[in-house]
């Protein structure tokens, strides 16, 4: 291995920061969102809630227009003006809530058994071993519902058997088991609903099926991905941006990753950045099955049009902070991900950091919503601002003022 196969990819051309020439007119956004409950609909909602919220921050004004139809996707338009100079950007969202539905959809047991299941599996690929090497606030997070599905069984077997336990007469199971239910009722339950417990096992339940491709709806939707990305890339634009969030980045690798195998010409000729935020690839690609995603990673790290950069948090549990993917995916040879690594606490208000920074699912969302202050990184400025999405690579906030000045004349 050379001595630079672990180094990033470098975006080729970097013109001089003023020259209004380099800032884009027109983008296209291909969106994966993660795993939640929100179809198109509700992403757009969010989009619109950010992007005037980073708008006040930033000093830009984004019109966000309605959710509209192409082909099984839906998308949204954005016209965004800075400092004199408009970008028109469109943000197709490739949602994957009919799949979350599905799964959460199932019967309480059902789902508990199912996500049981997958744990195993998980275990058994070498998913465990993998989080705790490379990352090891993700393998609590993996660790988390389980264990507390299985201490709140405990807990109310306890309580239910206390006359037992307590070698007092059986009369007293007439308390004891209502008891149990009543806590179960009154503590556990909400407890399993605020901390989205059952919905975490069924992440685990996709995140399985993502890296062993064994199941016909994960499959279809994927396909129905590839015909739509294709129709979309047929339109001209200054650049491409490839965004995902979470478990959405193992769905675009696929995506993307099948596309360029079966047309590796198809982005010639395109400027296309491919950022991951909160990248949660690895949760799938470090299992054995995922073999086909594995592929699919070193075909995207070897492309030369592609500008690929992970969004990494230290506070960010439900990530891999500083990890390599394409190496850890088998590519060491391959042009790495460049990285760039922000503090939710920048990002936010001191008073919102302080109401969400004890929620680690509140935490990783922050990668896609609003900025109340100036950082390194905001999702609506890469996805609908003036500058191109590889910026971000080393971006800082006096960036945007420096890149614009000439644009006023």
């Amino acid at each position: 291995m050379s001595p630079t196969a672990l180094q990033p990819r470098i975006p080729s051309a970097h013109p001089d920061q003023d020259c209004p020439e380099r800032l884009v007119k027109k983008r296209i956004v291909l969106h994966f969102p993660g795993f939640e409950p929100l179809d198109a609909n509700l992403h757009h909602d969010r989009y619109a809630r950010s992007a005037a919220q980073s708008g006040k921050t930033w000093g830009f004004a984004a019109n966000v227009g309605p959710v509209q139809r192409a082909a099984s996707t839906a998308y949204f338009d954005i016209s965004c003006q800075h400092a004199g100079h408009l970008t028109e950007s469109r943000v197709y969202c490739f949602d994957h809530a009919s799949l979350v539905a599905s799964l959460n959809g199932k019967p309480m047991r059902t789902r508990i058994l199912a996500g049981y299941a997958a744990a195993f599996r998980v275990v058994v690929q070498g998913g465990l071993s993998g989080y705790f090497r490379h990352a090891w606030r993700f393998g609590l997070f993996f660790i988390f519902p389980f264990l507390m599905l299985m201490l709140i069984g405990l807990s109310g077997l306890v309580i239910a058997g206390l006359p037992f336990l307590l070698n007092i007469g059986v009369w007293n199971y007439a308390w004891s088991l209502p008891l149990a239910v009543a806590v179960h009722g009154f503590v556990y339950a909400p407890a399993l609903r605020r901390l989205h417990t059952l919905h975490l096992l069924a992440d685990w339940e996709l995140a399985v099926a993502m890296a062993r491709l064994d199941r016909p709806e994960v499959n279809q939707w994927i396909e129905t991905c590839i015909t739509d990305i294709r129709t979309v890339l047929e339109d001209d634009a200054d650049e491409y941006v490839i965004t995902s969030h979470s478990m959405g980045s193992t769905v675009a690798a696929h995506t993307i990753g099948r596309l360029l195998a079966e047309n590796p010409d198809i982005l010639q000729g395109k400027r296309v950045a491919f950022v991951t935020l909160g990248g949660a690839i690895l949760q799938c690609s470090l299992l054995r099955s995922a073999a086909t995603l594995r592929e699919a990673i070193g075909r995207i790290a070897r492309t030369p049009e592609i500008f690929w950069l992970e969004i990494q948090c230290l506070t960010d549990s439900i990530s891999f902070y500083k990890s390599r993917v394409v190496a850890l995916a088998g590519h060491p040879d391959a042009p790495q991900a460049s990285l760039a690594f922000l503090r939710i606490k920048r990002m936010v208000s001191p008073e919102r950091y302080k109401r969400i920074k004890l929620n680690f699912l509140r935490v990783h969302r922050q990668y896609v919503l609003g900025s109340d202050s100036r950082s390194n990184f905001d999702f609506t400025l890469m996805t609908a601002g003036p500058l191109p999405a590889a910026d971000f690579a080393n971006f800082k906030p006096e960036n945007l003022a420096g890149t614009c000045s000439r644009v006023d004349g």
